[in-house]
């Protein structure tokens, strides 16, 4: 079984065809219960971000795992799939192994380094084990990303090297309206990638931070966190938050447009109202937020995901030296991973020949006390403890090398080998059990 990576990103694809192929709620779990139930896939996790949507997969056959994946992409996102293929990027093994881990260093983020990642990848790695749709291999190629992740973070200058998109939209939003210092902030959502606006606003010392958010209690938690002033809305409210606001920050999980140019209109065409008063609404939501129609209302500008690929090339130009250091780490973590999944292929075949060498010793021993019945008991422990010994010294050096050997590239054949001069069944679970039982008794 090897790994699969099929997904398509803000390199791979403009950010409406993400839009339209962004999966969350129970839309996600439906794709990610249909891929681990296809023909070729064994396990599967999904992340989907406001710029990517990747399907990990643990497959038998990478031509089918490919076929199956896309067709099932295609036909959740609601994109034909002859246009979604064309955006489609595919990894496979060790290029799948090097692409998780880049994706989990924040190498093939939109902004450089932003870590908002590592929780969407740990989020994804939840909701798979909740729903038990990855095993082994999938569990353990996501721990392990989620520790490269942090190594990078907390060894480079990788978290310099790019700011989150939150940073980079408000740097946008200052050129509009200048310092954020004392202007009145609305956030609209209390996720994440929210919560994450809202303290970068309170930090930047906001006049006041509004939270709005359909659950109220969720917004009342996020506004008590701040350090500057903040208050919790319920949705019902927002049209008059937003007459109130000069910066709004939109990053909700809704499937539609939660603010449109109506919703200004009143205030915009009010008789007090300023001509010369600027507005910025940033919106991070995939699905998109924010109607794009709010930018012909007077003193209103919008950015979004698209608009922020500028910032982002600015981004990718600081901090090359973190960005070749944390490439060097996933290196040498692709290296290491690949080496330990080998080594641990190559286990259940030495399982099985010590399993079989422990047979053949027991049958002997067996046919010894047999033809001689009258052997003295201790004489008869003597011997078969050498014999056990012996067996176990002629056993550790091929055992240990192949072992060494199955850590490089191309070493299952040294398994194979094994397997076929031993005649070695490693999928007999009962030779497991007792080779185990054997080998933890000589320790």
């Amino acid at each position: 079984m090897s790994v699969l990576v099929v997904g398509l990103s803000h390199r791979s694809a403009p950010v409406a065809l993400l839009e339209r192929a962004a999966v969350s709620g129970d839309d996600l779990l439906k794709l990610l219960h249909a891929v681990r139930d296809c023909g070729h896939v064994s396990e599967t996790a999904i992340v989907s971000t406001c710029n990517r949507v990747e399907v990990y997969a643990v497959v038998d056959r990478f031509h089918g795992g490919v076929t199956s994946v896309s067709e099932l992409l295609a036909l959740h996102s609601g994109v034909p799939l002859e246009e979604l293929s064309r955006h489609l990027y595919v990894h496979y093994e060790e290029r799948a192994v090097q692409h998780v881990f880049a994706v989990a260093s924040g190498l093939e983020s939109m902004v450089v380094g932003e870590g908002q990642i590592l929780g969407q990848i740990r989020t994804a790695f939840k909701l798979a084990q909740d729903e038990h749709t990855i095993g082994r291999d999938l569990h353990d190629l996501l721990q392990r990303a989620l520790r490269v992740g942090k190594r990078a973070h907390h060894e480079t200058g990788i978290d310099q090297a790019g700011a989150s998109l939150v940073s980079v939209g408000l740097e946008v939003a200052e050129k509009h309206l200048g310092p954020i210092a004392g202007r009145r902030a609305l956030v609209v959502g209390a996720g994440s990638m929210s919560s994450l606006a809202a303290a970068t606003l309170s930090r930047a010392g906001a006049g006041e931070v509004v939270i709005a958010n359909r659950t109220f209690d969720n917004a009342v938690r996020l506004a008590a966190s701040l350090e500057s002033p903040a208050r919790a809305i319920r949705m019902d409210e927002l049209t008059t938050a937003l007459a109130e606001a000069d910066l709004i920050v939109s990053c909700t999980g809704a499937t539609g447009r939660v603010i449109t140019a109506d919703m200004l209109g009143a205030d915009t065409q009010a008789p007090d109202a300023s001509p010369e008063r600027r507005r910025f609404f940033l919106d991070l939501a995939l699905p998109h937020d924010v109607d794009p129609a709010v930018r012909e209302v007077p003193g209103v500008a919008l950015a979004g995901l698209d608009d922020l690929r500028v910032a982002q090339e600015a981004a990718r130009a600081v901090g090359p030296e973190a960005v070749e250091q944390v490439k060097r780490i996933v290196c040498d973590e692709v290296s290491a991973y690949l080496s330990a999944a080998r080594a641990a292929a190559v286990a259940p075949t030495v399982v099985a020949l010590r399993s079989k060498a422990a047979e053949v010793v027991d049958a002997e021993l067996s046919r010894l006390a047999g033809r001689l019945p009258d052997i003295d008991e201790r004489a008869y422990k003597e011997i078969a403890q050498t014999v056990r010994r012996v067996a176990d010294k002629l056993l550790h050096a091929p055992t240990v090398r192949v072992k060494e050997l199955a850590a490089a590239p191309g070493g299952d054949a040294y398994a194979d080998a094994l397997r076929e001069l031993f005649g070695l069944d490693p999928s007999r679970p009962e030779a497991v059990a007792r080779a185990d039982n054997i080998e933890g008794s000589q320790t």
